[in-house]
């Protein structure tokens, strides 16, 4: 029987000092855990950490996007050579996969990199994924690795996403950990601040979001440290950091890879007749849209929003944003059809 899948993400304030020096301690126990979990899972580790590895190789590093892509280029084989030291103590290789926004936007690439992943799994290989900076456009970069961790629990179709952070989980106002949260509505959100680490891209915000993309398409998110000698199976247990519950999810594979709305590039809003048609599961009319944002081609994802700015779906469009804005006025005209539209 096919083991679940289980996408472990790392940041960087995780796994490094103030300096961006990797703890060999921290991927020590990683290592060891994983092993462990690999019995029971086939795992993912999205690792953050290898521009705060490489940046101190740079002189008067300042963070421009060009360092940062050279820094990235730098420290991304400082940081597979520590797990490759760790993973081996328990005979199991590592492989790095370096991936980009094309493998997940396009349907075909991102099945090719799926049946990769599962040649690793097959062959007991743990992949650590990250970005790969050094070639990557900076228009279409993952906004952090939080997105690239759910794009890849999303079209995995994972069991269980665990997000480490140094704050071990989500907190209240008064800077206690919530175990469980079964809904993020506006109550939740309340609690969020913009804190971040000086290290990292993301923060709470980005997690919620993705957080509640992953919880909307049935998969388990948990926000969580690294405590204890068995982190990540104390976390799966609820026993440790905050565990949001997934919504259930009856999408097969092609919509979840669809409905991954981080895959998007622009976004399309809708009056309300329109919004009404696609959420009964109909086609989207050209007359229907209100405005048109960003550069996307035919046969590329955007996100659909109402007259309130509310994502209620994705859809794969028939026509590039040129096209749709030409035939605003034109009726019977389809920018997407509903066999191609996911609503949330």
């Amino acid at each position: 029987m096919q083991k679940p899948v289980l996408v472990i993400k790392l940041g960087t304030a995780v796994i490094t000092d103030s300096k961006g020096v990797i703890s060999q301690a921290i991927i020590k126990k990683v290592a060891a855990e994983i092993a462990t979990l690999s019995k029971r899972y086939n795992v993912v580790l999205v690792s953050s950490g290898a521009v705060g590895s490489g940046k101190s190789l740079i002189k008067q590093y300042k963070g421009t996007l060009t360092e940062r892509k050279a820094a990235a280029a730098i420290g991304n084989p400082i940081l597979i050579r520590l797990y490759q030291k760790y993973f081996t103590a328990y005979d199991i290789p590592v492989a790095q996969a370096l991936t980009e926004r094309v493998h997940f936007s396009r349907r075909a690439q991102f099945l090719q990199l799926k049946e990769t992943f599962e040649t690793f799994w097959a062959n007991k290989i743990i992949p650590i994924v990250n970005e790969n900076d050094l070639v990557s456009n900076v228009e279409l970069k993952f906004s952090d690795n939080d997105e690239l961790a759910t794009l890849i629990a999303i079209g995995f179709d994972a069991e269980a996403l665990i997000i480490c952070t140094s704050v071990g989980g989500f907190m209240d106002d008064e800077k206690k950990i919530i175990p469980l949260v079964t809904n993020i509505d506006t109550h939740i959100l309340g609690f969020v601040t913009t804190d971040k680490s000086s290290l990292g891209l993301g923060g709470m915000t980005s997690k919620l979001t993705f957080t509640r993309l992953a919880n909307s398409l049935g998969i388990k998110v948990i926000i969580t440290g690294l405590r204890g000698n068995a982190p990540f199976a104390s976390a799966l247990a609820g026993e440790q950091g905050t565990t949001f519950l997934p919504q259930e999810s009856n999408l097969k594979a092609r919509q979840k890879w669809l409905a991954s709305g981080s895959i998007t590039f622009g976004s399309i809003s809708v009056d309300s007749g329109a919004a009404k048609a696609v959420l009964q599961r109909r086609s989207l009319l050209t007359v229907g849209i209100a405005q048109v944002h960003g550069k996307f081609t035919q046969g590329e994802v955007v996100q659909l929003k109402d007259d309130e700015g509310t994502i209620i779906g994705v859809a794969k469009v028939k026509l590039g944003a040129a096209s749709i804005k030409e035939n605003l006025k034109v009726k019977n005209v389809i920018a997407a059809h509903a066999d191609d539209i996911v609503v949330f």
